[in-house]
């Protein structure tokens, strides 16, 4: 198989950066942009950063985003304290206005979004977070890529050497691994899948934790 060259988004955030570090040190990427607002502060040969003040002014024909295999979408905010609309702007405006961009570049394109367990598909439950993180899923299987990936992980540990870990987060590290497994994967995990997912296929485009778990294999 021949190394892949990736766009990758949320190098500045927890599941970003621990996918990037992933995709740095695997010889399966030959080559990554990061878009994002500010630097993610790595130094690679392989790394190329591309910053942006708002994604939705990237242009559909930005000539920036030519020559990739796949698009791992890994930015994300939290939905506490926030309205359903502004969330939709963030969350789903976002998404599909970069995957329309990086899309029109790379017709063969492979795109993977990272959502969340207990993303609603119906896009109608009670849990506002749920219903656009679904909304979004059902949105970028629409599209015409070749493929499109919606991972839903759970606890994610950070990979050594990753800086952009909340305090509040720290204290359970430890504790989903051990005494919640099924409820817990590993950054390095996330990305190698999402490598592998590029490169192998995977048999259904929603992915919970146990899928991503074996396509890491």
């Amino acid at each position: 198989m021949n190394p892949i060259k990736i766009i990758l988004t949320g190098a500045t955030g927890m599941v970003g950066e621990g996918v990037l570090l992933e995709c740095l040190e695997n010889p399966n990427v030959s080559e990554i942009l990061s878009i994002s607002r500010k630097p993610s502060g790595k130094k690679h040969s392989k790394l190329k950063e591309y910053l942006v003040s708002d994604f939705l002014s990237i242009h559909i024909d930005d000539e920036n985003l030519k020559g990739y295999d796949a698009c791992f979408f890994c930015a994300g905010i939290s939905s506490v304290g926030m309205n359903e609309e502004d969330y939709t702007k963030i969350t789903y405006d976002t998404t599909l206005h970069l995957a329309k961009a990086v899309l029109n570049q790379n017709p063969e394109m492979v795109f993977t979004y990272v959502s969340g367990a207990q993303t609603d598909s119906t896009e109608s439950g009670k849990l506002m977070w749920a219903r656009v993180k679904g909304k979004t899923e059902n949105a970028l299987k629409k599209m015409n890529f070749k493929s499109a990936y919606n991972f839903r992980p759970g606890f994610m540990k950070p990979v050594e050497g990753q800086l952009n870990v909340k305090w509040f987060f720290k204290p359970f590290i430890w504790f989903f691994p051990i005494f919640l497994p099924s409820k817990s994967l590993s950054l390095h995990e996330v990305g190698k899948a999402m490598i592998n997912a590029v490169q192998k296929g995977y048999p259904t485009s929603t992915l919970e934790i146990r899928d991503i778990k074996n396509l890491a294999i």
